[in-house]
């Protein structure tokens, strides 16, 4: 069996027109798992890439260049009967009021009314993680922000993806142990936000350094100075062959 992440989009906000908005999909076996975020132009490259909707969504945190193509799912989910519902949308509990307020509760989700927004979705919350296709995916809080409003991801042995971060050494130490792929918010500059190649090399041993793939940077150039520092970064439409997921442990879930 074969497991891959391949990205739909590597950029910050402000580079989603140039580099797409971070986005990225769980393979197995070329066949998608897992969608994690959906940004302005996710849909549409998933649509490219799958020629259908995906059937689970993982929502990272509530900054629009990652939740904005929800209102387009919503849409495409809702006016197809046997899709409506379909969709499983597992988010933090912590962010269900910021997800509500950002793209939910706008008065009349449809100009008829008589339509609730998450109709169209089967919401999900989770905490500590959630099950999907006899996987688990562990669940960790990130450094964005407030706390509590942004949550990585990870599949035990396989990968984790963090979305949006300041570092989080001891969160991936405990979740992203072994030869698993870390994917990682790095930008060529940090900020109050978001990880710099700095702060990457300040807070980040050797051998975890190795393992990473950058994401959420800000230009090519961008992308360049950081492989020209010994990096692997994601690009648009790359996918990454990823190690075979441990069994669940016993006690998930």
């Amino acid at each position: 069996m074969n497991w891959h992440l391949h990205f739909l989009g590597a950029g910050a906000a402000h580079a989603a027109r140039e580099l797409g908005s971070s986005a990225v999909v769980l393979e197995r076996d070329s066949v998608p798992v897992l969608l994690i975020d959906c940004g302005p132009d996710t849909l549409d490259r998933y649509l490219d890439a799958y020629g259908a909707l995906p059937p689970a969504l993982y929502v990272t945190h509530t900054h629009m260049d990652h939740v904005a193509g929800l209102e387009g799912l919503f849409f495409k989910l809702w006016f197809d009967e046997h899709l409506r519902g379909t969709t499983r949308l597992f988010a933090h509990v912590a962010l269900l009021p910021w997800l509500q307020t950002r793209v939910a509760d706008y008065p009349g989700a449809l100009a008829e009314g008589g339509v609730n927004f998450w109709e169209a979705f089967r919401l999900v919350p989770c905490t500590r993680g959630f099950w999907l296709d006899g996987l688990w995916f562990d669940v960790f809080a990130t450094r964005h922000h407030r706390p509590d409003t942004s949550f990585g991801l990870a599949l035990p042995g396989s990968f984790a993806y963090t979305g949006d971060t300041r570092p989080i050494p001891e969160t991936l130490a405990r979740h992203a142990g072994g030869d698993m792929l870390v994917a990682h918010d790095c930008g060529l500059v940090g900020n109050p936000s978001h990880t710099g190649i700095d702060d990457i090399e300040r807070e980040y041993d050797a051998a975890l350094r190795a393992r990473l793939l950058l994401y959420h940077y800000g230009s090519t150039a961008d992308g360049a100075a950081l492989q020209a520092r010994g990096y692997r970064i994601a690009a648009a439409g790359q996918r990454i062959a990823l190690p075979a997921p441990l069994p669940p442990h016993a006690d998930a879930g």
